[in-house]
């Protein structure tokens, strides 16, 4: 089966992006396409983590300009809001919209095709993904929905 790929010049705009292109793989790429975007969605779903500083404190050591950007973007993308801290209003507080919570199926495939092909770590997690998926997913779904009507 052959699919056609549009080589189409116009530029799409949806709200203040441009794209290269019409392609949808484009557009998912452009907004999550680096490491540490992806990174940062993974420590807010399984990790719990909020603010500027306990992504900056994790493991993979994201420079604090880079980390900047990358939650400028995803906000941006309305993958993330960020609201003011109530008991310190210089500190932001990042949460997942649905729109970034939608992304628990894509992240959980990404982690057990890494598995299969790659020696990685956290087996542990891994396991949990394997033996029941849609368990898995459901706990991270719950655990966001319990956040989010928290921040409301």
């Amino acid at each position: 089966m052959q699919v056609e790929i549009s080589r189409s010049e116009k530029i799409v705009k949806k709200g203040k992006s441009k794209r290269r292109s019409e392609c949808p793989l484009n557009a998912s790429v452009e907004m999550l396409g680096d490491r540490w975007s992806l990174l940062i969605i993974r420590d807010m779903m399984l990790r719990g983590w909020q603010t500027f500083k306990e992504f900056l404190e994790g493991y993979e050591s994201i420079a604090t300009n880079i980390l900047a950007d990358r939650l400028r973007k995803l906000v941006a993308n309305g993958i993330l809001t960020a609201e003011p801290d109530p008991s310190d209003g210089r500190r932001l507080i990042y949460s997942l919209t649905a729109k970034g919570i939608a992304l628990a199926p894509v992240l959980t495939e990404m982690v057990l095709w890494a598995a299969a092909h790659e020696d990685t770590g956290n087996q542990a997690l891994v396991r949990q993904m394997r033996k029941d998926k849609q368990k898995f997913m459901a706990e991270v779904r719950e655990r966001w929905a319990l956040a989010h009507s928290n921040q409301k």
